[in-house]
């Protein structure tokens, strides 16, 4: 049976070393909105550094979730001190149970406030694609998908929860899915 791979991806309105009073907010929620979704039904792993590593996404080994990428848009730095992003990586098994775990709880409260945090953007926050049983999706995979999306709009390939498609490429909504 397929699952469903979501990156996100946005730039933060300061760097995560020196953030700003609100953007320093969204760093203090993060960690619990995190886990909470973790917990949740339909969540079957994200990306995580191995071993505990600690220090800046770029130089983590995330093990066989692949080493760390952002969208060729991402301008900002790229070392401890001066990066500014907050990305996922997460699988699911369907449409509906991300969907219920990004609009409930602690993340949809903190939705309320991306625009405090996160710079505006013409580029998507957000990409899914199927992936067959047994795939762990890289952080590459997650870039070159919302790149996609971006560049082609939603397809099988690369989609939204607006803009849906079931595994085998049918276009869907949430309506549709079983819960």
């Amino acid at each position: 049976m397929p699952r469903l791979a979501l990156y996100t991806f946005g730039v933060l309105k300061s760097p995560l070393a020196d953030p700003a009073p609100l953007t320093r907010d969204f760093h203090d929620h993060g960690e619990a909105i995190y886990r909470r979704m973790g917990r949740y039904p339909g969540h079957l792993g994200h990306a995580e550094a191995a071993a505990g590593d600690r220090g800046g996404h770029f130089d983590l080994d995330w093990g066989a979730w692949g080493e760390f990428a952002v969208p060729a848009w991402y301008d900002r730095g790229r070392t401890a001190e001066t990066v500014a992003l907050a990305a996922s990586l997460s699988l699911w098994t369907g449409l509906r149970p991300a969907f219920d775990a990004v609009y409930t709880g602690l993340h949809r409260e903190a939705l309320k406030r991306r625009h405090d945090w996160f710079e505006r953007t013409e580029h998507p926050n957000h990409v899914f694609w199927w992936v067959s049983e047994g795939t762990t999706p890289t952080w590459q995979d997650g870039v070159c998908r919302l790149e996609h999306l971006h560049d082609h709009g939603p397809a099988p390939h690369a989609f939204t929860f607006h803009h849906a498609f079931d595994g085998e490429g049918t276009p869907t909504r949430l309506a549709d899915e079983a819960t």
